[in-house]
């Protein structure tokens, strides 16, 4: 009785002693917890819509470390992984007892370590908390450890870390990294020859780094290939197949495109680790290839930019800031797609989408390119040649100035800027200077973004797309007035369809415009297909002249490069909207015949009666029209006032079916929405509203 009384307090004994032991290892496992947060430091990286790295940030220590998870991996890889260093790896809880128990009897019998028995929690253990040496108390430590970190993370987390951290030579940490660096790819498809490299190279990374000691990564990775055939991971004759396959012999650069957007991204939040963009690498690619070359070929100190869009969701596509972000020579640190320049003659169409608009003009009115005097300002062709009596087609194509300047003056500079603020685009004039006909040919500042802004609403029938910052925040939608009515719009469209290539390129069914501003600073152009806008600048970032420089010699060439090395599909013009055509110059109506102005710049119309003005549809008016008996819309009446008979109606730009000695008229429209009204007296006088039919 006595012993068992003794037996049962030593058991006792032992239980207590074996639950303060517990609990003294808890309370030093949670006071001395794994360093887990120096592995939480990775680099910041910027990605294309597809997820597609686009660029990366070093780490505050310089390091190229991108974030990892295995199914960032291919998974043959992995399986190479954890049956050459922990093939027990799934089943283990930090520790390898067998693998422990070999190493021990190696190193009894060798009087050294032979072999590490070292899991891969382990060597996750020793990447966030480095000691030098192999000694036996490192050993221990890493043990200690990798059985904390085992009690925290799954091993799934544990294998993303050591995916992350494991070091591949230099600055390289994490697989991403290094398939990068050494084979220009993404881990996710690799050959077994580059899975065996990767799998050698974080035991020795800096003796065995394949840019530098060639022979020993290809040793290291026959021994692996070896190993993997032996455990049946993959065949005798793949093994042998790999063996034969080269060794990278230099270290690739990360991808480092879209450079001025990468910064902002990181500006915008500097916080975040994964950056999403709108671009596309493929198109990002292309553009930037194509400016380097160009800048190459366009001499010294000079940039290129560029910016395209989706017409269709206003959505950057492919943003180039300069020829080359790191060529110090042409101030590629610039972003040009920001600064305001001088646009040149890329403001016209415009110009003549109003005249259009209101009636003004048809494609084939004549309209006069001689020399003229607008109260002291004379302009003159880039060529310092006139051509005479020209079509308002011919005019807009050839970017003659006398006859846009003359369209300018119809219509009014400050109606063109307040259609520019439709649009969301705020051209900068000169200081204390009002809206003058020098806007016209390039007398404001814009941005080649904002530019490139214009020309998309002009691309999706006149409605004013606003365009997005290239990073996650989405374009938003403009409401309200048009930019230009969609019949208009299509009329400038279909004239810039079919102005001629650049010397060299071929047709690509894209409507475009150039531009040059004075002194030869600035070099422009602007082209845009049913899907996409893309607009091209060329100049000195220090606004120095560049001799010869031009739109159509210079940027045009590079925008229809641009368009077939984005790679993407040149999709048609949309087609007509109801009410445009084309009317023969025989069948325009008299007073849209030619259009003609006075000696002091002013619409030819000087007469007793006063200008006709529409009294009935109001401006703005709200029309809700019935049917008849048949189904039929009912025509609205039209009236006006004053003027000088005939008259010519004209609905979206479309002539109504006759001419008019009467001040009453009758229309039926084709549909509801917005419409433009207008009439136009015998001398060319026309007055205008805009109603929306319901």
């Amino acid at each position: 009785m006595a012993a068992w009384r003794i037996f049962c307090i030593g058991v006792s004994a032992n239980l207590v002693l074996a639950t303060v032991l517990a609990f003294g290892l808890d309370a030093a496992d949670h006071a001395f917890p794994p360093p887990l947060e120096n592995a939480r430091e990775i680099s910041a990286e910027v990605l294309d819509a597809e997820g597609q790295l686009l660029r990366a940030f070093a780490t505050s220590e310089g390091r190229w470390r991108l974030g990892t998870t295995a199914t960032d991996v291919d998974p043959q890889f992995v399986r190479m992984l954890i049956a050459y260093e922990d093939q027990r790896f799934w089943q283990h809880r930090g520790v390898d007892p067998i693998a422990l128990a070999r190493a021990a009897v190696q190193f009894v019998g060798n009087g050294r370590i032979v072999s590490g028995a070292s899991t891969l929690s382990m060597q996750v253990a020793r990447l966030i908390e480095p000691r030098e040496g192999r000694s036996l108390t490192a050993k221990f430590q890493q043990l200690v450890r990798a059985l904390q970190i085992e009690r925290r993370l799954g091993k799934p987390e544990i294998l993303d870390l050591y995916l992350t951290l494991a070091p591949y030579g230099g600055n390289l940490e994490g697989i991403r990294a290094a398939s990068l660096a050494y084979f220009g790819k993404e881990p996710r498809r690799l050959t077994v020859a580059q899975s065996a490299l990767l799998v050698a190279l974080p035991q020795l990374p800096e003796r065995r780094r394949p840019d530098r000691n060639p022979a020993l990564a290809e040793i290291a990775r026959g021994r692996v290939l070896q190993r993997m055939a032996v455990e049946k991971v993959v065949g005798e004759g793949e093994a042998e197949r790999a063996g034969l396959a080269p060794i990278p012999s230099r270290r690739l650069q990360l991808p480092a495109y879209a450079a001025h957007l990468a910064e902002a991204a990181q500006r915008k939040e500097p916080n975040v680790k994964r950056h999403q963009t709108t671009l596309h690498r493929s198109i990002q690619q292309g553009l930037e290839t194509v400016a380097k070359d160009a800048a190459g070929k366009l001499g010294a100190k000079v940039s290129v930019a560029m910016v395209m869009a989706d017409v269709r969701t206003g959505e950057i596509v492919g943003e180039v800031g300069s020829a080359d972000y790191f060529d110090a020579s042409r101030s590629g640190w610039i972003d040009m797609t920001r600064i305001n320049r001088s646009p040149g003659s890329t403001l016209k169409p415009f110009i003549y989408g109003l005249a259009f608009e209101d009636g003004l003009v048809s494609q084939e009115t004549i309209i006069e390119d001689r020399p003229s005097d607008f109260f002291g300002y004379r302009p003159r062709n880039f060529d310092m040649s006139y051509q005479g009596d020209v079509s308002i087609r011919q005019a807009l194509q050839l970017s003659l100035n006398v006859p846009a300047v003359r369209l300018l003056d119809a219509v009014g500079p400050t109606r063109l800027m307040v259609r520019f603020r439709r649009a969301d685009v705020r051209p900068v004039l000169p200081p204390n200077e009002a809206p003058g006909l020098a806007i016209g040919l390039g007398g404001v500042g814009i941005t080649l973004k904002d530019l490139v802004q214009l020309y998309a609403g002009l691309a999706n029938r006149g409605r004013p797309m606003q365009l997005g910052d290239g990073i996650q925040d989405k374009p938003e939608t403009i409401e309200g007035e048009p930019l230009l009515e969609p019949v208009a719009a299509w009329n400038v469209a279909d004239i810039l369809s079919d102005v001629l290539p650049p010397a060299g390129a071929g047709q690509r069914g894209i409507a475009y415009k150039t531009g040059t501003s004075y002194g030869y600073r600035d070099a422009w152009s602007v082209g845009f297909d049913g899907n996409y806008v893309l607009g091209v600048w060329v100049g000195r970032p220090d606004n120095g002249a560049v001799p010869g420089l031009t739109g159509y010699g210079a940027a045009a060439p590079i925008l229809f490069e641009g368009f077939a090395k984005s790679g993407i599909a040149v999709t048609p013009l949309p087609p007509a909207p109801a009410g445009a055509v084309r009317i023969a110059q025989a069948q325009l109506p008299v007073s849209q015949r030619r259009f003609s102005m006075n000696a002091s710049g002013l619409l030819a119309a000087s007469t007793r009666e006063p200008a006709p003005q529409i009294i009935f549809p109001p401006e703005g008016a709200r029309v809700e029209l019935g049917a008849k008996a048949g189904g039929d819309i009912m025509p609205l009446a039209l009236k006006l006032q004053g003027g000088r008979a005939p008259f010519r109606w004209l609905a979206n730009g479309k002539p109504l079916p006759e001419t008019s000695r009467r001040r009453v008229n009758q229309w039926v429209p084709d549909g509801g929405g917005y419409s433009t009204l207008t009439v136009i007296d015998s001398v060319g006088r026309a007055a205008s509203v805009r109603i929306f039919v319901d």
